[in-house]
């Protein structure tokens, strides 16, 4: 028995020391055979030493070849982690670094446990070191082992604030994104664009990274190079923007907004005519902050995009505490004091009157008005919808609706027999109403107006080349139950579409919301006749290497072209043809030129007085008022809002400006484009474009302050009518 027990312990260990030996052959022939590539590329990693050579990024040129964003060289240090491993040999480095990189060892210390760095990667110290730190270091090698300097680029934007949110900034990789560009070969010290065009074209800027790799001994002290592959620097961007007109856009917006915060809003009254006890006194306009954009409706090309608040890019290069950036960059949820945020794509806005010629293309489109362009509406001052039964209208459901106030009554204008061109001209209210409610009710509740604005592009993004843009809103049952669902309105409001929901969407109001960007571009396609161009910022990308004709300006003459955004064709095209367009275009011409229309007196056009200087034989516009109503209708809490279009074939521009709680369209937006008109037609003497002063990083301003020379050309009679 005792025989039996040994035998089978026997083999049982003898099964065991086979299996054993057989798991260990195994591993032995996986880690020879399968690891084989990945064990020989440790070992290389342990005995070398891979420095990364980052390219020079690509420049960027506005349109006439002024140099917007450049680069400058400058030194990092970094040191081997190898020789960190033991902390008392890291504390003692960092406290031998320390003087000399003028760093706190606390800093060191940081920088050494930041996880953005991998394990086995070089860690860099400091960069934009002195020529003579960097000397120092590689004069005592012995002392400080481990230790590389290598080139690097920093960017540099010589004008500053002017065209910055076009152009945005370049920053370290955040947390949120580390994984993300690790994961496409960036190294996690590198500086990408965070903004503007340095963002959305960040791929074609960076150019291709190249490498040094040395042999090292176990001190991490370099013995000998095995191999170096230059970087391949970045291409190059030519914009479309002129930093000519930008800056003169840039100073008409502010100096406008700051007029406007010298204007009186008003008072509040109650309907028997006295003062609102809660608002005894007037309130100025708070005017906080508007947008204006000028395209090229031929091409799409955007030729100035400006955005206030401004901020000075430069703010981003690095070597601000973050206390200071706190300062300068404050946290807030009150939208009107956001400063990162570029208006022209992202602001959200009612639009007013300055939606109607869309309202007046759709009806007359669809053969909405009986006799089209002929058509006449006796416009009275109100209107009362038709689909309404009278006794739902004495149960409080609103069913009158009225014109904006003339001054000269204090009442709803009234303006008389008007057609699709006197209603644009004097921007009346009730003829849109008329159109609003019954192209859905007498068309099967159809979404034939969110069909026909859609042409023009609202509720979609326009697909510009510049990050964050907003789509839009249009106005449906589908959007009303997504908003009640998020609590953006009540779940009661949101159950279905009503004719007062049409009713306000006719005249630019309600849920309707787009970006001046947006408008823009539907300006631009009454312009050209019916194109709808995508807005673009870069014309064209370059090979890198274009040599500059004079100091801050490139030879884009001898330019190696890649590829070519300035000749796209339209994404569709709208039917301008018959009675469709001309009686837009001739009701928006007499917005700028008049005449008005006489009823009970001469109603002037609503830009009539505005533009009474203006050099129209030089360079014809047609143009729209608008007044969004802000919260409470209470008149400072109203946005201003104007769109004009050339009327030359040869100068094909279009711009629309937004001027956020700033008042009336024609007497705050309206006058910013009428100066942008007047540059365009050389009627105006721009301000050269001049390298801006070195960053005051005492400062705590975003941007410094930029007004107009002379603001002449924002001068204007005012309109009759509150639009």
């Amino acid at each position: 028995m005792a025989i039996n027990n040994r035998s089978r312990r026997l083999t049982a260990l003898g099964v065991a020391a086979v299996v054993l030996l057989g798991s260990l052959s195994v591993r032995m022939w996986f880690m020879q055979a399968v690891q084989a590539k990945d064990n020989e590329s440790v070992v290389l990693a342990v005995r070398t030493r891979t420095i990364r050579l980052l390219p020079e990024r690509g420049r960027i040129f506005d349109a006439k070849g002024r140099v917007v964003a450049d680069n400058k060289r400058i030194l990092t240090v970094t040191i081997d982690r190898e020789v960190l491993k033991d902390p008392i040999d890291r504390l003692e480095m960092f406290q031998r670094l320390s003087g000399p990189l003028g760093m706190p060892i606390e800093m060191l210390f940081k920088r050494y446990e930041d996880k953005r760095f991998g394990p086995l990667e070089a860690l860099p110290l400091k960069e934009d070191v002195s020529e003579e730190t960097a000397l120092f270091l590689a004069e005592r090698i012995e002392d400080y082992p481990g230790i590389y300097v290598r080139e690097e680029w920093k960017r540099n934007y010589p004008f500053g604030a002017i065209g910055s949110h076009v152009v945005g900034y370049i920053g370290a990789i955040l947390q949120k994104t580390l994984a993300y560009y690790k994961s496409i070969g960036y190294d996690p010290n590198e500086r990408v664009g965070g903004y503007g065009v340095e963002q959305s074209y960040e791929p074609i800027l960076r150019g291709t990274p190249g490498y040094l790799r040395y042999e090292v001994n176990a001190q991490g002290k370099l013995l000998r190079l095995i191999e170096r592959v230059e970087p391949i620097v970045g291409n190059d961007l030519h914009l479309s923007i002129d930093m000519g007109l930008q800056q003169f856009a840039e100073q008409a917006l502010e100096t406008q907004l700051v007029l406007r915060r010298r204007v009186e809003a008003g008072n509040v009254r109650l309907p028997d005519g006295t003062l609102d006890p809660l608002f005894p006194d007037a309130v100025y306009y708070k005017a906080p902050a508007g947008s204006v954009v000028v395209m090229n409706h031929d091409t799409g090309q955007v030729i100035a995009m400006a955005s206030y608040p401004r901020f000075d890019n430069r703010w981003f290069a690095g070597g601000v505490s973050s206390n200071k950036f706190a300062q300068v960059f404050p946290q807030t949820d009150d939208p009107d004091l956001s400063i990162l945020v570029n208006r022209a794509i992202s602001g959200r806005y009612n639009l007013g009157s300055s939606f109607k010629p869309f309202v007046a293309y759709a009806a007359l489109n669809t053969g909405q008005l009986p006799g089209g362009s002929t058509y006449v509406f006796d416009d009275r001052g109100t209107y009362k919808l038709e689909s309404i039964p009278s006794d739902r209208c004495q149960q409080g459901v609103k069913c009158v609706f009225r014109n904006a106030v003339c001054r000269a009554t204090g009442s709803p204008c009234r303006f008389g027999n008007v057609t699709v061109e006197d209603a644009l001209a004097v921007s009346s209210d009730a003829f849109f109403y008329k159109i609003g409610e019954q192209i859905l009710t007498e068309r099967g509740y159809k979404p034939i107006l969110e069909e026909q604005v859609r042409l023009f592009g609202f509720g979609s993004p326009t697909n510009i080349d510049l990050p964050n843009e907003f789509a839009g809103t249009i106005p449906s049952k589908a959007l009303k139950k997504r908003m009640a669902d998020i609590g953006a309105i009540t779940e009661e409001s949101g159950k279905a579409y009503y004719v007062g929901d049409q009713i306000l969407f006719s005249i630019g109001q309600g849920l309707l919301s787009a970006t001046p960007l947006q408008v823009a571009a539907a300006y631009g396609v009454l312009g050209n006749g019916g194109k709808f161009f995508t807005p673009h910022v870069v014309q064209e990308v370059l090979a890198p290497g274009n040599p500059d004709k004079t100091p801050g300006v490139a030879d884009l003459t001898l330019s190696n072209v890649i590829e070519r955004f300035d000749t796209q064709e339209p994404v569709r095209t709208l039917d301008m043809t018959g009675d469709r367009l001309d009686p837009i275009v001739r009701g928006m011409a007499r917005v700028i030129r008049g005449p008005g229309v006489n009823f009970d007196y001469y109603h002037k056009t609503t830009g009539e007085l505005l533009f009474k200087g203006y050099p129209y034989d030089v360079l014809p516009i047609a143009g729209k008022t608008g007044t969004a109503q802000g919260f409470s209708n209470l008149p400072w809490n109203d946005s201003s809002a104007f769109g004009a279009f050339s009327l030359d074939p040869l100068q094909p521009y279009s711009a629309f400006a937004y001027l956020e709680k700033s008042g009336y369209g024609s007497q705050a937006a309206a006058p910013v484009v009428k100066c942008i008109f007047t540059a365009l037609a050389q009627r105006y003497n721009l301000d050269g474009v001049i390298a801006a002063d070195p960053l005051n990083i005492q400062s705590g301003i975003a941007a410094p302050p930029s007004y107009l020379r002379n603001p002449s050309c924002l001068a204007g009679g005012r309109s009759d009518s509150r639009d």
